[in-house]
């Protein structure tokens, strides 16, 4: 009598795949949103399947074993076939609906204030953000596009270059109030400074060190002041008053255009070698509500860059 082959649990080997990718329990965990005695239990229930250890427990976290290097890979196929099955299922969904991954500086700050103009034109399209500083793995995910900050060139992806980014100095106009008129960085030298301290920093941003420097300034306290690892954060303690902030302009443009912070200075602003970038895995086949979601992103970049026009 042929014996039948035993099919290892499914949940079990989608805990491996995120603790195996991840290389740690706890950051499966907060993945899959639950709890780590939860992923060290799947664990055991599949290494008790297999016979053998599928990890190896360090300090800081996990190693696969070559058990564990073996079963890996096909893991994650078997979750991105998963994944297709859960698209295919609901594809007639999906064809009202749009996920979409990014920073939440720039959902902040740039995404969600134009988000209206895109629901007015297209209200039965269901719009699912997920602000977050991890980039999302399109493999295990049901995210259709994202919009990431950096240098381009994803491997695997589609990329699609959105818009360029400059930096400017900005405050509110309560900071600069009672003071002469602002005519160069010497008259800036005694005013508070916030620091962005975001981690996705282009590398060619510069702190204000760099920025006094620059202008043959040198400002002994340069190093001093909030610090927000957060863009958007830094924009909103800059229209609190709390201080001066080299602000990415882009996420900068509406507070800029409705009076809420004002840049003293007039210079040209400082482009950035990162970029916005819309990234896609290749070969995806965009359902209507991801396609007039991806044209209306493309339309609102030449509407803000007609704004960074106004405001310059």
């Amino acid at each position: 009598m042929e014996q039948k082959e035993v099919i290892p649990p499914f949940l079990s080997v989608r805990v491996f795949e995120a603790a195996a990718r991840s290389g740690s329990f706890t950051r499966a965990a907060e993945e899959l949103g639950i709890t780590g005695g939860a992923v060290s239990q799947h664990i055991r229930v599949l290494e008790e399947f297999a016979g053998q250890p599928l990890f190896r427990r360090l300090g800081r976290g996990v190693e696969l074993t070559d058990a564990g290097h073996a079963a890996f890979s096909h893991a994650s196929a078997a979750i991105a076939e998963m994944l297709q099955a859960g698209r295919a299922m609901r594809a007639s969904m999906r064809g009202r609906r749009v996920s979409i991954s990014t920073a939440p500086s720039f959902a902040s700050k740039w995404l969600i204030p134009r988000l209206n103009l895109f629901q007015d034109l297209y209200p039965e399209v269901e719009v699912r953000m997920s602000a977050d500083m991890t980039l999302v793995d399109f493999a295990t995910t049901d995210i259709d596009l994202a919009v990431r900050y950096g240098a381009g060139g994803y491997e695997g992806l589609h990329c699609e270059r959105l818009m360029s980014e400059s930096v400017t100095v900005v405050a509110s106009p309560r900071l600069l109030e009672r003071r002469p008129p602002i005519q160069s960085a010497a008259d800036l030298i005694d005013l508070p400074l916030i620091h962005d301290e975001a981690p996705e920093r282009d590398p060619s941003c510069p702190t204000w060190s760099m920025w006094f420097a620059a202008r043959g300034h040198k400002r002994d306290d340069a190093e001093r002041g909030l610090r927000f690892n957060q863009s958007s954060l830094a924009l909103e303690a800059a229209v609190a008053g709390k201080g001066l902030v080299l602000a990415k302009r882009q996420l900068a443009l509406r507070d800029l255009a409705d009076g809420a912070l004002v840049a003293p200075l007039e210079e040209a602003h400082a482009p950035l070698s990162f970029a916005y970038w819309l990234v896609w895995p290749r070969g995806r086949r965009f359902e209507p509500a991801q396609a007039a979601f991806l044209a209306w992103l493309r339309e609102q970049v030449i509407e803000s860059d007609s704004v960074a026009d106004q405001t310059a």
